[in-house]
């Protein structure tokens, strides 16, 4: 099992970045992070949860439309962490963004294929 915990949430002005990090607290004995897809997701007051992006343990990777090109996921084998640099913020970013792991790769950043989840990291975007 995973124990997800997010971190690099923040207030951040219009155009700004931020970088996002997720591991796995409870790392010991258990099957690394590092054998696991990692997904994240965000949740706007109001608004569904929605996939942003996704890294299979081969570094195999999918974006939402919504933020191809401005954000880019990436994983640290060594240090089993999953990373979202997110550039250009807008807005309408604002949110609660999540980790996500599952056992299996898809590209449909589907919430529903994920078992294990983060408490999440609130990102505002406002000036």
């Amino acid at each position: 099992q995973l124990q997800l915990t997010e971190s690099g949430g923040g207030l951040v002005q219009p155009g700004g970045s931020l970088r996002l990090s997720c591991t796995d607290r409870g790392f010991t004995s258990r099957v690394p992070l590092r054998h696991y897809t990692i997904a994240w997701f965000r949740q706007a007051p109001g608004k569904d949860r929605e996939g942003v992006s996704v890294i299979s343990d081969t570094g195999r990777s999918t974006y939402a439309d919504s933020v191809k090109g401005r954000f880019a996921i990436s994983r640290d084998n060594v240090d089993n962490t999953v990373s979202l640099q997110i550039n250009s913020l807008k807005p309408e970013d604002t949110g609660i963004y999540y980790c996500a792991g599952s056992s299996y790769y898809s590209e449909a950043l589907s919430a529903g294929d994920y078992a294990y989840w983060g408490q999440g990291t609130q990102v505002t975007v406002s000036s």
